[in-house]
């Protein structure tokens, strides 16, 4: 393989964390267009336990140039994250990567900011780190908001992840009132004191200058590692069943994509909710093949929320290729009698096709480097 031309100026290296759900891939497309509109060429990495990602679809449907890492996170394939910015550097030359773990992943100052800062640091300069939330889950983690929720162990993955932020964004702030907000914001201050918190809406547009300010001028902190138990963690990613598919859809009459993604979406979620599955991320996409690279998007974050119809497809349609992924507090074998039996109900005369699927738990987390600081040796 041919290696990428040395670099003479270090590339950016943004790191977009948080928990499933949270709108990474929405704000990671807001923040790629910021530094594309100052004339920068900007390179994005995708990353899941497995492969199909929806996030990936999205993002390269907007024109971004985007690797996928796929069987495990960014700490456990480390090696294959310099090899997906050797091949943006190989393609598009980028003077920023921006780049999204998986949702259920911690650790990511420890096993990644860190040694790319040691091992890598005449070649990235590193940001801060930055964790989003949504913020009803988020209010309900800390005990401020009832309502459907995770157990202990994936709890604990979720607190860990606020704690090694060096921006926490509280996102979606167009949904809540400002007195939640303002609740949100002030137990957050409190529970996670190193960190900044700023309140967004990727989706709308607003607020997202406080938070690029932020990456633009803060440096990563160099506090030592957290503390974190590895069983623990291990036990509470294992808790959630992960599932994705690539399914075709075809019918002899032209129907709406839109609405039909709308009701497997309620459907889903109505199966889960009956057996006290908790959905983490329900996501789906449908390209309708047309060339035009326009896609439906249909997106669950709760079990107690409504499908989010983020992109929609302006024309009828008479098939196209849905990939689905699910995310979920439940057996994934579950998940997938559940998604077969979507499907098989889907009316109109629309036949579905699942040409690929995976469905499994995330293994127990092995980093390839796990430091104690930027400047200091791999821990154990």
């Amino acid at each position: 393989m041919t290696l990428p031309e040395p670099r003479e100026d270090r590339a950016r290296y943004i790191m977009i964390g948080g928990f499933l759900g949270a709108g990474k891939t929405t704000a990671m497309a807001r923040l790629a267009r910021r530094f594309t509109d100052r004339g920068q060429r900007v390179g994005l990495i995708s990353n899941d336990q497995s492969s199909g990602l929806v996030d990936t679809a999205l993002l390269r449907s907007k024109g971004f140039p985007v690797e996928e890492i796929p069987g495990g996170c960014f700490c456990c394939r480390f090696n294959s994250l310099v090899e997906a910015a050797d091949n943006l550097d190989r393609t598009t030359r980028p003077d920023v990567f921006v780049a999204e773990p998986v949702g259920s992943c911690t650790d990511l100052v420890a096993t990644v900011s860190y040694p790319l800062r040691r091992i890598y640091g005449q070649r990235f300069e590193v940001a801060p780190m930055s964790v989003l939330v949504d913020p009803v889950r988020a209010a309900r983690v800390l005990g401020i908001e009832k309502g459907p929720q995770f157990s202990g162990k994936v709890i604990y993955v979720y607190r860990k992840q606020l704690e090694e932020a060096d921006i926490i964004v509280v996102n979606k702030c167009d949904s809540i009132t400002e007195a939640f907000r303002e609740k949100l914001v002030a137990t957050l201050q409190v529970a996670f004191p190193r960190a900044k918190v700023v309140c967004v809406s990727a989706k709308e547009g607003s607020g997202l200058d406080a938070w690029f300010d932020l990456i633009d001028r803060s440096r990563p902190g160099d506090a030592p590692s957290m503390e974190l138990d590895y069983d623990l963690y291990a036990e509470g990613e294992a808790l959630l069943g992960w599932l994705n598919c690539t399914v075709r859809l075809d019918s002899d009459s032209s129907f709406d994509a839109n609405q039909t993604l709308l009701w497997l979406a309620r459907d889903l979620r109505t199966r889960l909710s009956a057996k006290s599955a908790e959905i983490a991320h329900l996501k789906m996409t449908l390209d309708s093949g047309d060339g035009t690279g326009s896609l439906s998007v249909v997106s669950i974050v709760r079990n107690d929320s409504e499908p989010d119809l983020r992109e929609s497809l302006m024309d009828r349609v008479r098939g196209g290729s849905l990939i689905l992924n699910l995310r979920a507090e439940a057996d994934p074998e579950f998940l997938l009698d559940s998604v077969r039996q979507s499907l098989a109900s889907l009316g109109g005369g629309i036949r579905s096709t699942v040409e690929h699927s995976e469905h499994f738990r995330p293994a127990r987390p092995q980093p390839i480097h796990r430091m104690s600081g930027p400047d200091e040796g791999t821990v154990s």
